[in-house]
């Protein structure tokens, strides 16, 4: 059995997981009071009843992860910037430690689980508050990937003028709710449908340059604007038939199921290395 965390700007998780299977779970908000010592102490009791019969801890973290280090995109969300997770965690349970960025945690656990099965090469997005994404070349995990900082129009980040966040901002300037109604009015507001179509199409448009670019053979698409039926119907008719869009299949337990496999098979080369010395 492997431990696992996920370590978000809203919201805590952690589980028991096996084979790619949550065997138990338990969630906190993340606390007000967003210093690594509060934090951890909160993700640590979660953990408490899956960790004596750990094999291992997988983490996944919001932010930039290099050698176990996190350094947090919004220091307004997590004030973290090189913080040495992997280090601290392993100090605090005594275990093997294994940290991976929270889509790169999701994108291998549909890789390995969910919606990219079978694929060489899959990418995983997450269009929700911001656009975050995962890929998968050659069975491997390409760590890093941030489609939502590439350049679109007028040298514009995609997350600026596609995620959720500038649908809802473009709603209520027009005194609607936000994104869910843009899309609930889509199919009778020609305003509503012309908006909605283009922040779709500048995803597509994307999508579509990588399928050219990496061969990708298939995209899940998750987030809470993203697993929408009307946006994911609209975005596969703006891709076509040339590349599958399909619904992320594992939910909000991506990221634990993804960063438990990660170190699970991550024990596993350390034990064959082991062995070969």
């Amino acid at each position: 059995m492997i431990a696992a965390l996920d370590i978000g700007g809203t919201k805590l998780l952690a589980a028991s997981v096996q084979e790619g299977r949550i065997l138990q779970g338990r969630q906190a908000p993340t606390p007000q009071d967003r210093s690594p010592q509060v934090v951890l102490s909160v993700a640590l009791e979660l953990l408490r009843l899956f960790l004596p019969g750990a094999k291992a801890l997988g983490v996944a973290a919001t932010g930039t992860v290099r050698d176990g280090k996190v350094t947090a995109p919004n220091q307004q969300t997590l004030p973290w910037t090189e913080l040495d997770l992997q280090e601290m965690l392993h100090q605090a349970t005594r275990l093997p430690i294994f940290v991976l960025n929270d889509a790169d945690a999701a994108a291998w656990g549909e890789a390995r689980f969910g919606a990219g099965r079978g694929c060489a090469n899959f990418l995983f997005v997450t269009v929700s508050t911001g656009i975050g994404s995962g890929l998968i070349l050659e069975h491997r995990l390409h760590q890093g990937s941030e489609l939502g900082f590439t350049r679109v129009a007028a040298g514009a980040f995609l997350e600026h003028l596609a995620s959720g966040k500038a649908l809802d901002e473009w709603a209520r300037k027009r005194g609607w709710k936000g994104a869910a109604e843009v899309i609930e009015r889509a199919s009778s507001d020609p305003q509503a449908a012309d908006q909605l179509d283009q922040s779709a199409r500048l995803l597509a448009e994307k999508l579509l340059d990588l399928r050219v670019v990496l061969g990708l053979e298939r995209v899940a698409v998750g987030g809470g604007l993203g697993l929408r039926k009307a946006y994911l119907e609209h975005l596969q008719n703006l891709v076509g038939p040339s590349l599958p869009i399909e619904a992320a299949q594992l939910g909000a337990e991506a990221g634990l199921i993804g960063v438990a496999d990660w170190a699970e098979q991550g024990l596993d080369a350390q034990m064959a290395d082991t062995s070969a010395g």
